[in-house]
């Protein structure tokens, strides 16, 4: 089993967490894959390739395919952009659930779908903020998860590990240091044990599914930052599409309102059963976020669905 570790050479922020990775001990080249340049060091392959970071579908399959190599996981480096310009250091699960056949996807992906969300994404989030602190990236940069989208395609548990917000940042390269150590420390590439291994996991096996909230997920957070939280999809308001045909009746028939909020939420529960075998996942809501119609659909739909529902406490 390997871990795939996706850079690309045309965004700062992707390549130089990568060569700072390589600067480390233990690398080789490898077997390439078409024209992609890879890298290997014990159960880790890195592959830099020259396209967007979104646009690269089923990197998974066509290394297996090449190599005969199990993937285990996909761990892409990425710049981020928003709104605020602020720096930042996040990690993310990646799909597009809430599109439609027919929809195209802004940033890669493809409709109604969702990866399966990469099981470190809690434990490493964690560990991010104490190397960020360490190394007095903290209060400069926030450490935050974003919410589940962008692409691009693949089958196994993946996650996006990024820089931001503007140039400046993207190309800072005590920020790259930070995001390669993470991923050096977090395989255990050093020698230590590696970190936020779902199958070494024993009592503590809750799993918060994030619905609702801005694209920083800040009520999730709170949850995640805690030990022994894991976390998978987080679905904020914009792949929550809700239609009410008629917002003043309060028990609006849940199967009267339209969007593909059912099909986002079941694909993101059904990609996170897949990266949490044996699980107890619990979706856990911004209750803030939602109107009262749009909470009581979502509750009454995830009752059908038989997705149990957790509060903050739940998680301890």
């Amino acid at each position: 089993m390997v871990t795939l570790l996706v850079a690309t050479t045309g965004d700062p922020a992707s390549i130089n967490p990568a060569s700072a990775l390589l600067a480390m001990p233990g690398w080789q080249p490898t077997s390439s894959l078409q024209e992609i340049k890879s890298f290997s060091n014990q159960q880790v392959r890195l592959l830099l390739h020259d396209k967007s970071i979104v646009v690269e579908d089923d990197l998974d399959q066509r290394w297996e395919a090449a190599t005969g190599e199990v993937v285990d996981e996909v761990i892409f480096f990425s710049k981020h952009t928003a709104v605020s310009n602020r720096p930042a250091l996040t990690i993310h699960p990646i799909g597009v659930p809430h599109l439609r056949e027919g929809d195209v996807p802004p940033q890669g992906g493809k409709p109604g779908w969702a990866a399966p969300p990469d099981p470190r994404m809690g434990p490493w989030l964690r560990l991010l903020k104490k190397i960020a602190h360490s190394h007095n990236l903290v209060p400069e940069f926030e450490i935050t998860l974003e919410a589940t989208h962008h692409g691009p395609v693949t089958s196994k548990p993946t996650m996006f590990i990024e820089i931001g917000s503007t140039e400046e940042y993207w190309e800072r390269q005590d920020a790259a240091q930070v995001v390669a150590l993470l991923v050096w420390e977090g395989l255990g590439l050093g020698g230590g044990a590696s970190v936020g291994n779902w199958s070494s996991a024993n009592d503590k096996r809750k799993v918060l599914l994030g619905i609702g909230g801005g694209h920083y997920a800040p009520r999730h957070m709170d949850i995640v930052l805690k030990d022994g939280v894991w976390v998978a999809h987080l679905l904020s308001g914009y792949s929550l599409p809700m239609e009410d045909p008629n917002q003043t009746k309060i028990d609006t028939n849940t199967k009267d309102i339209g969007g593909t909020w059912r099909e986002s939420i079941k694909a993101a529960y059904e990609a996170t059963k897949s990266a949490f075998p044996g699980g107890e996942i619990l979706a856990h809501l911004d209750h803030k976020s939602f109107k009262s119609w749009q909470k009581n659909a979502i509750t009454g739909f995830l009752g059908e669905q038989n997705i149990k529902i957790g509060k903050p406490n739940d998680f301890n």
